[in-house]
């Protein structure tokens, strides 16, 4: 089946929901509208259901299944109108009078023409994705595993590649027990994965040949080194070489060449168990094995069962790296280089001229990934361009000469093309076989295809896999630029706060000529170094990264540094969940960009509108700036009061007192009842937390209390004491000069008059921070934001789609969550600047509106309230009405969402800062006061 991607699944359902919006009765529409939705998904009218499939249920009674993929899909369609569950009922019955249990469906599909309901039967839960005709469009990854029944495959681990990684575990485990440990270790066990492997797909030349070795020396183990260590010499050696007098079960065996079994290194001695776990692991169907998340995986169990520091000082985790799944490599590959390789080949597959150009080219490309893991990247590119080029063998030279071919010499694409850099010493090894082994895999794919294949072994061409730390290593040295196509991959993360002394040496030795490249995530290392690699070439690169790196502050740091090396962003997915293949996923919000120093002709910005766990929506656009919105090349750098002429925002105080000026509810009851007229000094004090979610906490606010009524409470007294000694054994000097005041706060700011209260750190989820009017006698935290004396005009422009669109791109991220900040986002936030006194007044009152709402509802919180499963309905009203009379005020016609919006935003922003006067540095005004 071709490849059809989900925006042209897209587009068609969106044409296939018009033609069929009349469609109401079952028998007469039922069967030309699944056809036509199987048509969708690139499934032919003639092959792709059996419509009307007989069964018979128990007791004997017959039923018919109105559309049946086996194995795949049931559906139950019904007349518009009819009682759904009733048909999912029925749909249960014909599930279970199928006979064949290879057969029974993994989906069903209940739908009257207007609903579809979708049920996965491997969902626990068994509850119903729905959607509606009209939004079917928008749904299209829940039904794209009839575009091709191997998209599931694309899972984070395999029942195969769990019970590989569980055995080979097992066996790692048991030899660093029995002490054989070290690179030594690491060399044998990557060494046996090939031999695994190469049993159960012929490599060796018969299936089983390394089964039956094993199985021929001694029960106790004692000649299995000895023998696995002269099978090692003998799968290095051409067969010309080999010595006369060899056993004939090694001469059997294939010469490997490769390099991979060149190097002496110690072979462990085994004894009973451990060649038991050896024979265990070799028993496995290791033919299904997935190079890609295998290698993920077994660097998990390499992990796991280093005991030693010595051997091993991090993990790939600490050095922060996170493993990538195949869908998030296509991610990055398909918009890098893969699709338009596709299309070219679309585009010229019927002339024979072009197709030969094409042909020719495709193994001249060079890949580089300069953080490559256990390859995962390369492994997923090496086999996309090799389908790519039996394709275009196909064409060339025609299918049907299936067995006519040489395609031992048609097939050019070869794992050499490809090139990368790790710094652990096993993943590298783990790499280059995972090449290998893809190779092979790839070469039974040309063999199924044209009926005949290149040989896999001897291994004619490597890998080229360096060593070392990317960010020190000269990258040219291990693929000088010239020869280099496309840079892509998953650099570590981490960000400032978790970078070891190593690494923040690191970022000084590439990153020192940015300026206040401190604040910069590691990753940002690795776009220092391709800007500088990629320069006066036509190299394209792309890499997955934090989306810290186009938020916030680092924006302002690294983008303008990549501007001057005249980078271009060409693609970028804007913020999505990480999902990985390794063990112990890390909750991780990416974006992946693609630049390169040329404008692409074709600019995409992949939107994840229906959610970040989604598919993306893919918007062709003109520019992309470093905020990943189609804007001109602007970076909002902090600053310290308003470009705009509106109240200031700054944080609430902060006790510094390590908790003991703060109360709960019995700690402040308790204290009452006590001392009565500590009351007076008993305050209610909000942090984040506290606001969005109605916690009650309390205060000492001592700011007007006497000395001597102080000394006067014992319990006050003590807690003031240990607020001097926390002070006084702080390693920061500003807090220890604190320590003479214990009484009051580390730093008062609280507002006098009524304020608007906004939380630095809130959910994502939620589709507006929840901000609120704050009365002065409740005092509010450094976790909270403050603007005094704010009037309902700023309450509806603070809390509008307008300024929400402005947070979510520039602010930066606490984990996923936003977190608000003055400099940035409040700061330089253009407001309504040319609004009418009747704009304002519709502001004022839709502002109102939304307050009215939330008084309906005076137990819940804020939390409540604007939780997107909750929220009321009449608060929803009142935000929408807010955000048409905000849109009104701005002049704003465009689109309804955050990118269109941001866009705007961003030309008022660029409009307004070219009259402002330049804000003098830091260093201009020292030069000035002397």
């Amino acid at each position: 089946m071709a490849n059809i991607t989900v925006n042209e699944v897209r587009r068609r359902l969106q044409v296939f929901a018009k033609e069929h919006a009349n469609d109401s009765d079952e028998k007469q529409h039922a069967q030309q509208f699944w056809r036509d939705f199987y048509m969708c998904f690139g499934l032919s009218k003639s092959s792709a259901s059996m419509f009307e499939a007989r069964v018979v249920k128990l007791g004997g009674e017959r039923g018919y299944i109105d559309s049946f993929i086996p194995s795949l899909l049931l559906v139950e369609q019904k007349s518009l109108g009819k009682d759904l569950q009733a048909a999912y009922e029925q749909a249960q019955s014909y599930f279970h009078a199928i006979k064949e249990e290879s057969e029974k469906p993994r989906y069903i599909v209940t739908c009257d023409f207007q609903t579809f309901n979708l049920y996965d039967l491997h969902d626990t839960q068994k509850e119903a994705f729905t959607c509606k005709l009209d939004e079917l469009h928008k749904r299209a990854d829940w039904f794209m595993f009839l575009a091709d029944k191997k998209l599931e495959t694309i899972t984070e681990e395999s029942p195969i590649n769990r019970k590989a990684a569980y055995q080979v575990s097992l066996l790692h485990e048991a030899l660093l027990q029995a002490k054989f440990g070290g690179r030594d270790l690491e060399v044998f066990l990557t060494r046996l994965l090939f031999c695994f492997f190469a049993d159960d797909t012929a490599i060796f030349g018969e299936n089983g040949q390394f089964k039956r070795l094993l199985e021929s020396t001694r029960e106790d183990g004692r000649d299995t080194g000895a023998i696995l260590a002269e099978l090692f010499q003998v799968l290095n050696q051409p067969h010309a070489e080999r010595q006369t007098t060899l056993d004939e079960a090694l001469a059997a065996f294939e010469y490997i060449n490769g390099s991979l079994f060149a190097e002496q290194t110690r072979i462990p001695s085994f004894n009973f168990e451990l060649r038991k776990q050896l024979i265990e692991c070799n028993l496995l169907d290791w033919s299904d094995i997935s190079p890609a998340i295998f290698g993920a995986m077994f660097q998990g169990v390499l992990e796991a069962h280093t005991p030693d520091a010595a051997t091993r000082t991090e993990t790939r985790r600490e050095l922060g790296a996170h493993y990538t799944s195949e869908r998030n490599i296509l991610r990055v590959i398909n918009p890098l280089f893969l699709n338009a390789l596709r299309e070219e080949y679309e585009a010229v597959k019927k002339n024979k001229t072009k197709l030969q150009l094409l042909y020719n080219k495709l193994p001249t490309l060079k890949f580089f990934d300069t953080a490559c893991g256990c390859g995962n990247f390369l492994v997923i590119a090496f086999r996309e361009l090799r389908r790519l080029e039996n394709d275009v063998i196909g064409s060339l030279f025609g299918d049907v000469q299936r067995g006519l071919l040489d395609v031992s010499t048609l097939c050019q694409v070869n794992v050499g093309q490809f090139y990368g850099i790790e710094i652990d010493e096993a993943s590298a090894h783990i790499a280059r076989v995972a090449m290998w082994i893809t190779d092979h895999q790839l070469n039974i794919e040309a063999a199924v295809r044209f009926g005949t294949t290149r040989a896999t072994v001897p291994l004619i061409s490597s890998p080229h896999i360096a060593c070392g730390n990317a960010l020190r290593i000269n990258w040219n040295d291990v693929l000088p630029a010239e020869q280099c196509s496309y840079v892509m991959g998953n650099p570590p993360f981490y960000g400032k706060q978790w970078q070891t002394k190593e690494q923040k040496l690191d970022m000084e030795l590439v990153a020192n000529k940015v300026n206040n490249y401190g604040v910069l995530d590691y990753v940002c290392g690795w776009y220092i170094k391709a800007a500088e690699y990629i320069n006066n070439s036509s190299i394209s690169v792309a890499f997955v990264s934090t989306n810290s790196i186009t938020q916030g502050q680092q924006v302002a740091v690294l983008w303008p540094y990549l501007l001057q090396k005249n980078i271009v962003i060409n693609f970028a997915h804007r913020t999505f969940k990480w999902s990985n293949e390794g063990k112990g996923v890390a909750a991780v919000h990416c974006v992946i960009v693609g630049f390169s120093l040329f404008n692409s002709a074709k600019k995409v910005i992949y939107e994840y509108t229906n959610g970040i766990d989604n598919e993306p929506l893919e918007n062709r656009v003109k520019t992309i700036n470093p905020y990943l919105v189609e804007a001109n090349f602007v970076v909002i750098e902090g600053k310290r009061q308003p470009i705009c002429n509106v109240k200031n925002i700054v944080f609430g105080s902060m006790p510094n007192d390590g908790g003991y000026l703060l109360l709960n509810d019995v700690e402040k009851n308790t204290l009452i009842n006590k001392h009565p007229a500590t009351k007076q000094w008993i305050r209610k004090f909000i942090g984040g937390e506290e606001f969005i979610n109605n916690i009650n906490r309390w205060c000492l606010w001592l700011v007007d209390a006497k000395p001597d009524e102080l000394s006067l409470v014992p319990d006050v007294y003590e807690r003031l004491l240990k607020v001097k000694e926390t002070r006084i054994n702080s390693t920061r000097p500003t807090t220890q000069k604190l320590s003479s005041t214990p009484s009051f706060f580390g730093e008062i700011r609280q507002p006098v008059t009524n304020y608007l209260a906004v939380p630095e750190v809130s959910s994502e989820r939620r589709t507006y921070i929840p901000i609120a009017f704050i009365t002065p006698d409740v005092i509010a935290s450094n976790k909270i934001y403050t603007i005094s004396d704010a009037t309902l005009y700023d309450f509806g422009i603070l809390t509008s789609t307008m300024h929400m669109a402005w947070m979510r791109t520039v602010c930066g991220r606490l984990k996923s969550d936003y977190q608000y900040s003055a400099g940035i986002v409040y700061n330089n936030f253009i407001w309504a600047i040319k609004a009418t006194n009747e704009q304002i007044i519709e502001v004022d009152k839709t502002a109102q509106a939304i307050l009215d709402a939330r008084a309906l509802h005076p137990t819940s919180s804020l939390a409540a309230l604007y939780d997107p499963l909750t929220m009321p309905v009449e608060l929803v009203k009142a935000h929408e009405a807010n955000n048409k009379a905000v849109d009104k005020a701005y002049g704003y016609k465009g689109n309804d969402d955050d990118a269109s919006r941001v866009a705007f935003m961003f030309k008022l922003y660029e409009q307004l800062t070219s009259l402002l006067p330049s804000q003098p540095t830091k260093k201009t005004r020292a030069k000035k006061a002397s």
